[in-house]
């Protein structure tokens, strides 16, 4: 099964930019070659580009603040566990708390580091690292993998706090969702949604070995989903095949 998220709102899609980023800082940093160090380097780059937007961190702790909320409302519901609930608000509360303590934007300390900033401006232009043009960078890539890493895991760590909300608030968003088996006729599906109700994710899941990708739009009145197939040359073309896939709307 192959999974395809679509956001509602510009909120919501920084949001899963970063977390991608974050999920292949991850993965970079496990590794011990020079050159999977330089990507986690350049990666590291666009987390501090993306999360530089002047309102991400108040809008992920008001988020979280509005979960918190409606965990809470529900305390006293003879039908929900209390431990449950109690589990769910401490993750959040210690989320809300390490980024709330954050000082400036996710990533500012590191624009101090003089040594970063110089493989910053350069590591966008095109063979730009170069020993010739960073010896000092050059030299720090035939380190041990061990010290790179270190390191990484030090420049890294005043972005955890971000990472850490995202995490939290995006797997209560995922998990506000129900998914459902709907059928795309001829290719095509479309479903409108109720009003009076906000939702800011749609997820789709497909079968890989159906073969086909989808095109995804919606806004607060309407989804539509779009089946396509690639052509030998990669060309994606509609499907006029009927297809079943899941559905989750998440709010």
């Amino acid at each position: 099964m192959i999974l395809y998220e679509y956001p509602f709102n510009e909120s919501i899609r920084t949001m899963l930019r970063l977390e991608h980023l974050f999920d292949r800082l991850g993965q970079l940093i496990a590794r011990d070659t020079a050159v999977d160090h330089h990507f986690a380097l350049a990666t590291l780059f666009e987390i501090m580009d993306v999360a530089s937007r002047a309102d991400l961190k108040s809008d992920v702790l008001k988020e979280l603040d509005k979960h918190k909320q409606q965990f809470n409302g529900y305390r006293g519901n003879p039908s929900i566990s209390e431990a449950a609930l109690d589990e769910v608000t401490s993750r959040i509360d210690h989320a809300f708390d390490r980024l709330n303590q954050l000082q400036g934007k996710a990533g500012a300390s590191l624009t101090s580091n003089e040594w970063l900033m110089s493989i910053r401006s350069r590591i966008s232009i095109p063979g730009g690292t170069c020993e010739f043009d960073l010896p000092a960078y050059y030299a720090w890539q035939q380190f041990a993998a061990p010290r790179r890493r270190a390191d990484l895991l030090q420049w890294v760590a005043s972005l955890m706090p971000l990472a850490q909300a995202l995490q939290v608030l995006l797997g209560l968003l995922r998990d506000s969702g129900v998914p459902h088996k709907v059928v795309a006729q001829a290719g095509q599906y479309q479903q409108s949604l109720p009003q009076g109700r906000v939702y800011q994710l749609m997820r789709v899941r497909l079968d890989a070995a159906d073969d086909i990708v989808p095109e995804i739009s919606g806004h607060r009145l309407m989804v539509s989903v779009r089946l396509m197939r690639q052509d030998s040359e990669g060309r994606l073309k509609p499907s006029q095949a009927d297809a079943s896939f899941e559905l989750t709307l998440c709010s």
